[in-house]
């Protein structure tokens, strides 16, 4: 009887293991397929007419990994630290009833937007930023206490000279009063945090692998 019912729990576990995973491939598959709205594209021409086609594009590119983080984070809040991705992002959630189907089969939830959110001071990581530097770095497979370059949703607002943008720095010691990305990976301490994520961040919680604190986005 006892073995019956280890292999009833085993058998239930074994069914909801494989509907999660099936269940966040569709949702993956789902992002990495979808086409946002063009009415976002001409919104964004209109709010920062410098901007070419291939950095429009690029702008895109980075709403997608930020949704993408979102996925990896798991319900976890995650900060925004683009300005200009952000701006998109706020666009898009006036589309009402198609952000709420997007939110609802990328993410399986709805993310509610809060206020672009940077560090506390050029040198003062908050939680929120930390958990994004952490899945961005892990995103694009750039180690997070020492990182070569900054990932894409650190480095555009940088990159496309957005004013009024967050602008982050390798070299902090390079006093030009951007953020200082090496203290967001952790290298004055991250509260026993392992500053990365590994396996499949996907199913990663807490603050021992992709935790954090308050963010951009989040249930």
């Amino acid at each position: 009887m006892i073995w019956f019912i280890i292999i009833v729990i085993v058998m239930t576990l074994w069914f909801y293991g494989r509907s999660y995973q099936k269940k966040r491939l569709r949702q993956q598959n789902y992002l990495r397929d979808y086409i946002f709205p063009m009415a976002l594209d001409r919104k964004l021409r209109e709010r920062y007419p410098n901007l070419n086609n291939e950095q429009i594009a690029l702008v895109f590119r980075a709403l997608y990994d930020y949704f993408r983080i979102c996925q990896f984070a798991n319900g976890q809040m995650v900060a925004m630290p683009s300005q200009v991705v952000d701006d998109v992002w706020h666009d898009f959630i006036l589309f009402t009833r198609l952000y709420q189907l997007f939110c609802q089969q990328a993410l399986g939830r709805f993310l509610h937007h809060t206020p672009t959110e940077a560090m506390n001071s050029p040198t003062l990581a908050n939680q929120g930023i930390k958990r994004a530097w952490r899945l961005s770095c892990h995103l694009e497979n750039i180690d997070a206490k020492a990182p070569e370059k900054l990932p894409l949703l650190f480095a555009i607002d940088g990159l496309l000279d957005i004013e009024n943008g967050f602008k982050y720095d390798l070299n902090c010691q390079a006093n030009s009063g951007n953020y200082c990305a090496s203290d967001i990976g952790c290298s004055s301490g991250c509260s026993g945090d392992s500053g990365g994520c590994s396996g499949d961040s996907s199913d990663s919680s807490g603050d021992s692998g992709c935790g954090g604190g308050c963010g951009g986005g989040g249930d």
